[in-house]
């Protein structure tokens, strides 16, 4: 692997940056403001379930049908923007607004499993990290920025669409970089989900637990008397843990994945219980978002860096990653955490949390009675 490669770093960075800034605003502000033009908590969970499907049903659809070329990078690229500007046109009407987040998740679940493809193809996993962490900063400036001067809800659409441009002029610049093989849809169709379901199990249940995180904690701490104002640097905390990590993450990596994903799932499950036993606990809140260096960053790195040691599908197995942890997972626990949002969301999400780090164990016990029948 190239250890250092200034260009590619920088645009990498800049990408990161900006496509996580996007998703800052689409999760933390966007829920809260679909609230306040009308919608139910039940129509939120709903709309929050319409891109993470369309980030499940996407690899299934390039493993027989399309190869993920630079050309339908670019076109999701474009057509991120452009669900944006729908957005705008079509909030005030549910069904409308619903059919422009199947556009947004769709082309956004097409971006990032080729960005990463390059990134883990070109870059040490140390060097990664700290590439990947201006995502997190980007997630983090939006998240105070807006938490401060955020009055308007049209406001927090106009962002969208700034940062989706951003991400569009700066993902477009990568294609040079675009140096890892590029399957067949032939070869793509070989691919297989069942030789390790039990790890795919996993990390959608991982996925169904971080639901009412995602769509519903600001509205759960706000519910509890705290301002948007501290429940904005309560994300920015989090972030900042999780940027440290990202930076110091490379000699963990060198250890044993597996267990580093059983270890980072169990205190995600105890994460959820904090914030279920103690939700007017400013303190024992900002406690639980430092866990986000753990349950988000060490474990994202560690699966996606799993998944592309186990498949040579590269983008592909990234694909099927997203698709089924923050599409199928992200789509469940959306509509989940909108059913059931209330005093015990946290609760059965800590549960759901706990379920996946036992489906890992299952998994790492096949694969060894796997390895050993070679």
């Amino acid at each position: 692997m190239t250890k250092s490669n200034p260009s590619l770093s920088l645009f990498l960075s800049a990408y990161y940056f900006f496509y996580f800034s996007l998703v800052g605003v689409y999760i933390i502000f966007m829920p809260k403001v679909l609230l306040e033009l009308g919608y139910s908590t039940v129509e939120v969970g709903v709309v929050y379930a319409a891109a993470p499907f369309m980030r499940f049903l996407l690899p299934f659809v390039f493993r027989h049908f399309l190869a993920l070329t630079f050309k339908v990078y670019l076109f999701a690229l474009l057509m991120t923007f452009i669900g944006t500007l729908l957005f705008l046109a079509t909030v005030d009407t549910f069904w409308f607004y619903f059919i422009a987040n199947l556009l947004f998740g769709a082309s956004m679940g097409i971006s990032l499993p080729y960005v990463e493809t390059i990134a883990l193809a070109s870059l040490s996993q140390s060097h990664y990290g700290k590439v990947r962490l201006w995502g997190s900063l980007g997630f983090m400036a939006i998240a105070l920025w807006l938490g401060k001067i955020l009055e308007n809800p049209y406001e927090a659409l106009y962002y969208l669409s700034a940062t989706a441009f951003l991400t569009l002029i700066f993902g477009a610049i990568l294609v040079r970089h675009d140096t890892p093989d590029h399957p067949s849809i032939q070869d793509n169709s070989s691919f297989s989900l069942n030789r390790y379901w039990a790890f795919w199990l996993s990390v959608f249940l991982m996925q169904v637990g971080f639901g009412g995180f995602y769509n519903f904690f600001t509205i759960y701490q706000t519910e509890h008397g705290i301002s948007l104002e501290v429940t904005s640097w309560m994300w920015s905390f989090g972030v900042i843990c999780e940027v440290v990590m990202l930076y110091f993450q490379g000699p963990l990596l060198q250890r044993n994945l597996l267990n580093i994903l059983k270890f980072a799932t169990l205190v995600t499950s105890a994460r959820w219980m904090i914030l279920y036993l103690y939700p007017d606990s400013v303190t024992l809140t900002f406690a639980s978002q430092s866990l986000h260096a753990i349950s988000f960053a060490l474990y994202h790195t560690a699966a996606i860096t799993y998944v592309f040691s186990l498949y040579t599908q590269k983008k592909l197995a990234q694909q099927f990653f997203l698709g089924i942890a923050f599409g199928l997972g992200g789509s469940v626990g959306a509509i989940l955490s909108g059913q059931i949002y209330g005093e015990h969301i946290f609760l059965i999400e800590s549960l759901i949390t706990f379920m996946s780090f036992m489906v890992l164990w299952v998994h790492q016990k096949r694969k060894k009675d796997l390895v050993n029948a070679l």
